[in-house]
């Protein structure tokens, strides 16, 4: 059993790292593509910020880690199989290059290994959490981007519209640099948090204990694994968030980090492991929407959405299908 836990500590932190690398254009993809910040120096910036937000608070973890599934009914073995179904896709979305959501990976996961863990499984899963936490805020979370970002923007332009473009840019550069830290905190705040639940939650099936904690080992552990990855850089989806959904400027910046920040901060408050990939991608289109429409290439975000809608029920059958062939084996 202790090997087992070991293994599984080990690749929620490989996921972690791999969450970092793959969602680094979060926080970092707008102030590279304005020149605002050179990518060696974002990418460090962004995960020194990265492992400051991780150390804030536990309500995601606790969230993941027993406010989904029900602890006592699912095995070690369980929470392997969504370890390694995450890992699959992220790498998968990586390589396309396409700003998936990692949090929706992991619980689609998570949700599928427990749907197949035994002939009951479906008695394991707590759907009231799941359309509370999960579902109502994967589909709201896009539209508070796009309307909050749509309406920051349109009160920049409002507030801003004698000033020349050039002060402007070099105003919004300074400014820039302070939403995409804000940015790197609540990113760390909400994403490494999921990690954290998932070792959490395999601390308690090993060694059962009566109340669920989030021990400090663990939240450094997470926090040092998500600022490493977030350091590494996932250029392929930098490039797709910064320049192919919209050419930004740094108002456009500005605008787009300060809506997904505030978004993702009072998400993490409260416990909702919302998508962070989505809500600051949508954020990218509502600031997009106030130059045009047409300015938003509409194309890449079909690509985009389609990936979204397919996460969970993608990551589901995956683990799913891992957890029927490890009870086979088992």
């Amino acid at each position: 059993m202790f090997a087992l836990l070991c293994l599984i500590v080990a690749l929620a932190l490989v996921f972690d790292f791999i969450n970092g690398f793959h969602d680094s254009a979060n926080a970092i993809a707008t102030v590279v593509s304005t020149r605002v910040l050179p990518l060696s120096t974002a990418v460090i910036f962004a995960g020194v910020l990265n492992f400051a937000g991780a150390m804030m608070g536990t309500e995601v973890a606790t969230t993941i880690g027993k406010g989904l599934v029900d602890a006592g009914s699912i095995t070690l073995v369980t929470v392997l199989c969504t370890v390694i179904s995450a890992i699959v896709w992220n790498l998968i979305t990586w390589y396309k290059g396409l700003p998936t959501s990692s949090s929706h990976a992991m619980i689609g996961s998570l949700l599928g290994a427990t749907y197949f863990s035994d002939s009951t499984g479906h008695d394991h899963i707590h759907w009231n959490v799941l359309v509370q936490k999960v579902i109502i805020p994967m589909v709201s979370s896009p539209v508070l981007g796009i309307a909050v970002g749509f309406a920051m923007m349109t009160g920049l332009i409002w507030v801003f519209h004698r000033m020349s473009p050039r002060r402007i840019g070099k105003v919004f550069g300074k400014l820039q640099i302070i939403s995409a830290g804000f940015m790197a905190v609540t990113h760390g705040m909400n994403d490494a948090q999921k990690s954290m639940g998932i070792i959490a939650l395999a601390i308690v099936l090993a060694y059962p204990q009566n109340e669920f904690t989030v021990p400090l080992w663990v939240k450094l552990s997470c926090a040092i694994a998500m600022g490493l990855g977030t350091m590494g850089g996932g250029k392929r989806i930098i490039h797709t968030m910064g320049s192919k959904i919209i050419r930004l400027q740094p108002i456009q910046g500005f605008a787009a980090e300060t809506t997904a920040s505030v978004i993702i901060g009072l998400a993490s408050h409260i416990g909702i492991p919302v998508s962070t990939t989505q809500v600051i991608s949508t954020a990218i289109m509502g600031v997009g929407a106030t130059k045009r429409l047409s300015a938003v290439r509409w194309g890449i975000v079909g690509n985009i959405i389609w990936a979204w809608l397919l996460t969970l029920p993608l990551t589901f059958a995956f683990a799913g299908v891992m957890m029927t062939l490890m009870r086979a084996v088992f």
